[in-house]
């Protein structure tokens, strides 16, 4: 049967429908899987049909990031700042998580997207009705970095390794434990989470959260004490 240019049974195609159908692709078989060729199949048209709604991959792979970050939901009107940037944090966190490929897609973006943007504008605009100076706002959206959207970049990220550390018999344990004490301590201590990408034994949302309430308990301080830069 030959291939509809516009519609499948009696639905147009336009932009939104193509977004959202690359969406559930990437979300079922990868960011890599995704093509124009493999979306045109999905929706029943062929590839040209695409291009009338986005001109090409990146164009497509903005548009799906939008569509995520634009369903951000915001915090009531009215809540103080530090509850509506922690609440807006965690939005975008669990909007993120819910579509694995898009932190990945996220970090190749050459320049923020609309949405993107919009996100951003929003949380410094929560910092500067709760007080914050330019300055002091400047500085703290830099030590949000990722966590803005939701995630972190960790120093040693080991997801893409094996689902499981190597045995190591008990002699070499004893060893390690001996060279590096510290570290075998906490790894011995740490909660228990296989799917973490902080680092095996860590539970990621807590981690998340932890570090985000200790960012959000200095910023108050310095907000309170009146803090600048040049001081």
């Amino acid at each position: 049967m030959a291939q509809q240019t516009g519609t499948t049974g009696r639905t147009p195609l336009n932009r939104d429908r193509v977004l959202g159908a690359a969406v559930a692709l990437a979300d079922g078989i990868g960011i890599e899987a995704l093509s124009m060729r493999r979306l045109a199949q999905e929706l029943g048209v062929v590839p040209m049909a695409l291009y009338k709604h986005v001109a090409n991959k990146d164009q497509l792979l903005d548009g799906m990031l939008d569509l995520i970050v634009g369903a951000i939901v915001p915090p009531a009107p009215g809540t103080d700042w530090r509850s509506a940037v922690r609440q807006r944090v965690l939005a975008a966190r669990s909007a993120l998580l819910g579509h694995p490929w898009a932190a990945q897609v996220l970090q190749s973006r050459a320049r923020p997207t609309p949405a993107v943007l919009a996100h951003t504008d929003a949380v410094i605009g929560i910092f500067r009705s709760g007080g914050f100076s330019v300055d002091l706002t400047h500085h703290v959206m830099h030590a949000l970095g990722s966590r803005l959207l939701g995630f972190t970049q960790e120093l040693f990220d080991d997801s893409a390794g094996p689902a499981t550390p190597p045995a190591l018999p008990p002699a070499a344990l004893r060893e390690l434990a001996a060279r590096y004490p510290y570290v075998a301590e906490l790894a011995a201590g740490a909660t228990h989470d296989q799917g973490s990408v902080v680092g095996r034994g860590c539970d990621d949302q807590f981690e998340f959260e932890f570090a985000l309430d200790l960012l959000l308990d200095g910023f108050d301080r310095l907000h309170r004490q009146g803090w600048t830069s040049g001081g």
